[in-house]
């Protein structure tokens, strides 16, 4: 009975997580691929290099091998794109230290990186503090060892103590992922809460003309159509230099509530970024664009 409780259970799981995937994709055709992707890596064993070489700061290398513990969190993050963005240390951090208080140490976390760009890596972990020790995989053997999928959202695992993966997500940029996480790490199966409807005043945001390092803000105002109340569960950016500021817990039924979403300008050109709203409404979560043009 308790063989089979588990697989009914696993087989929820991949329901679920392919529901909380399929909110991002609109196509048919990306929400077989999602459901596909996620099956194949559920129990699957990931496997690591014999002699991976970690460094701190990647500026000496440090002698750390890869923790025996009852579960790890897997962190892929290859050369594709904007590094700081997609990695977000500081949320790693707080993540990190929300799972240590709930586990005591029982789950280790694993960066490996395929970028080749030790000087932008040197530069982010050092702005960021993060002194964990990480793993900088020039030769790509950890990706070869495992083929991991192409996308960023399904680059990291949460692991058991045999190396096969229970939940596939990034819950950084998921926060619907990262209660997945909490809840297999503290062995919840909560039931989710009743669902209402949460319409913003616009889905898009045009900054304008933004200076070169100045800051500038927009308001976002939520308003809860829907009979039940609204309880945000947070919020995620698709950029740390974006920021989003709120008040508040729950938006009653009929009732709104405000967010500021501050923006850091960049390099100079043309920007488009997005934060994501977590809560008990439709496909767990809504998108909304922020987009403009830094100046010098």
């Amino acid at each position: 009975m308790e063989i089979k409780h588990s697989i009914v259970y696993g087989l929820i799981k991949i329901s679920f997580i392919c529901l909380l995937f399929f909110a991002m994709s609109c196509q048919k055709n990306d929400r077989a691929k999602v459901e596909s992707l996620v099956k194949e890596w559920n129990n699957k064993e990931i496997r690591f290099p014999d002699n991976p070489v970690f460094t701190r700061f990647v500026t000496d290398t440090v002698p750390y091998r890869i923790p025996k513990t009852d579960y790890k969190v897997v962190v892929f993050v290859d050369s594709v794109g904007c590094i700081s963005c997609k990695l977000q240390l500081p949320k790693w951090k707080e993540f990190m230290h929300e799972v240590d208080s709930l586990c005591e140490g029982k789950v280790s976390f694993v960066f490996f990186f395929q970028s080749a760009n030790v000087k932008e890596l040197r530069y982010i972990l050092r702005r960021d503090g993060f002194s964990l020790p990480v793993c900088i995989d020039a030769d790509d053997s950890f990706n070869s060892l495992n083929h991991f999928p192409g996308e960023m959202m399904f680059q990291t695992f949460l692991v058991d103590s045999e190396n096969r993966v229970k939940v596939i997500g990034n819950p950084i940029h998921n926060l619907s992922v990262k209660d997945l996480y909490l809840k297999e790490l503290a062995g919840i199966k909560s039931d989710p809460l009743p669902v209402t409807i949460v319409h913003s005043d616009s889905v898009e945001y045009h900054y304008g003309t933004v200076g070169e390092n100045q800051t500038e803000s927009k308001k976002v105002i939520l308003h809860n159509t829907g009979k039940e109340v609204f309880r945000i569960k947070g919020v995620t950016t698709s950029c740390d230099c974006m920021t989003v500021e709120y008040g508040w817990d729950e938006i009653q039924p009929g009732e709104s509530a405000v967010l500021t979403v501050k923006y850091k300008a960049e390099e100079p050109g043309d920007f488009w970024r997005t934060i994501t709203i977590y809560g008990n409404i439709p496909d767990q979560s809504i998108t909304l664009d922020f987009w403009g043009t830094v100046r010098k």
